[in-house]
């Protein structure tokens, strides 16, 4: 009975469309955003910031860049590691080339040069669709990883092909402690988040989803393919590309080809499919439920006493069978429960 919209009165176009706009979804997001930002620093461990929150957001963050490619604009990829190299490494680069240069100009830097090259291997998707554009974007995982492996410029000639990262310093602070990474992070996700809530209810979203569901029609109607695609892989490319620099500045400390491999890929793929496909909260459950299962399952692993060979295993058996469940059960992922548990709140204690 406490989720009801009853008594909340709509005067205005623009109150009836904001993005929350139910009193309990505005109150609710913001003790999300406040256990986040307040509680969380307050009480979290520095193993907690390091193996959890800084993953977790993001993998959110490049899972919801893979989701408004796929999710939105209906178009297949399995490169979404590429474009997080791509960011990372040119986001490494222009710090060290360009003396002085902010690191969120670089980091933005970064995601612009991930949106060029998406836009580049992107161009196969206007004459190719479904499992063959999947086939030219696995080619784009392999290109890029090849490219930054036998180019040394971009590794600034390292003999490993390992870099460490240059610290981080914004405003005169340097950000150098899991607390603050965890911090910038969180801002840089929350803001890229409300940008993707907001387009996808813009016209650009909905010419995404007009080609998405049927991509004919939509031209039929007005809506240009090659600029409606083409926008798709820049913005998901961008936010792979932001994502990927944050991975290699406040989570791995280094820069190197080999943690941008196609698993990475398959992984955030498996968090759009989990969390729900075309969904902008589905990205930071999938995420979530990605990157606490493995920590559970170890947990159980070591209670259970279970062979070695077994333990090492569960986690990739776990996935796949959760990957068969979800395509078979709820293709739409943990999204929609959650969408049909406000439902039932909504009505309850009434028969549904």
């Amino acid at each position: 009975m406490f989720y009801r919209e009853a008594g909340q009165f709509k005067t205005s176009y623009q109150a009836d469309s904001q993005i929350f706009p139910i009193r309990q979804d505005r109150i609710g997001m913001v003790l999300v955003l406040a256990a986040a930002f307040i509680a969380v620093p307050g009480l979290a461990s520095d193993y907690a910031f390091s193996a959890i929150f800084i993953p977790f957001l993001i993998f959110s963050l490049a899972a919801l860049g893979l989701n408004i490619l796929t999710g939105y604009a209906g178009q297949l990829s399995l490169g979404s590691a590429a474009f997080m190299a791509v960011g990372a490494f040119a986001s490494y680069n222009f710090v060290l080339r360009i003396p002085g240069i902010p690191v969120l100009l670089a980091f933005v830097l970064g995601g612009l040069s991930a949106a060029m090259v998406g836009i580049a291997f992107g161009l196969p998707s206007l004459r190719i669709r479904g499992f063959y554009l999947a086939a030219a974007t696995l080619a784009t995982q392999f290109f890029v990883v090849w490219c930054l492996t036998k180019i040394q410029w971009f590794t600034n000639y390292s003999s490993s092909g390992v870099i460490t990262a240059q610290e981080m310093v914004i405003l005169g602070i340097a950000i150098n402690t899991p607390v603050k990474k965890y911090l910038l992070t969180l801002i840089v996700v929350c803001v890229m988040a409300l940008l993707a809530k907001n387009m996808v209810r813009s016209n650009v979203g909905r010419s995404w989803m007009a080609v998405r569901d049927m991509d004919v029609a939509a031209e039929v109607i007005g809506f240009r393919l090659m600029r409606t695609k083409l926008l798709a892989f820049a913005v998901s490319s961008f936010y792979c590309g932001i994502a990927g620099a944050l991975y290699a500045y406040a989570y791995l400390g280094t820069v190197e080809p080999e943690a941008y491999n196609l698993d990475l890929s398959f992984r955030i793929l498996f968090m759009i499919i989990i969390g729900g496909v075309g969904s902008i909260l589905g990205s930071f459950l999938g995420s979530a439920f990605i990157i606490l299962l493995p920590i559970v399952l170890n947990m159980l692993a070591h209670g259970l006493a279970l062979p070695t060979n077994v333990a090492s295993n569960l986690e990739l058996m776990v996935f796949g069978a959760l990957i068969i469940f979800f395509l078979i059960v709820e293709p739409h992922g943990l999204a929609r429960l959650w969408q049909i548990a406000k439902e039932k709140l909504r009505l309850w204690p009434f028969p549904h």
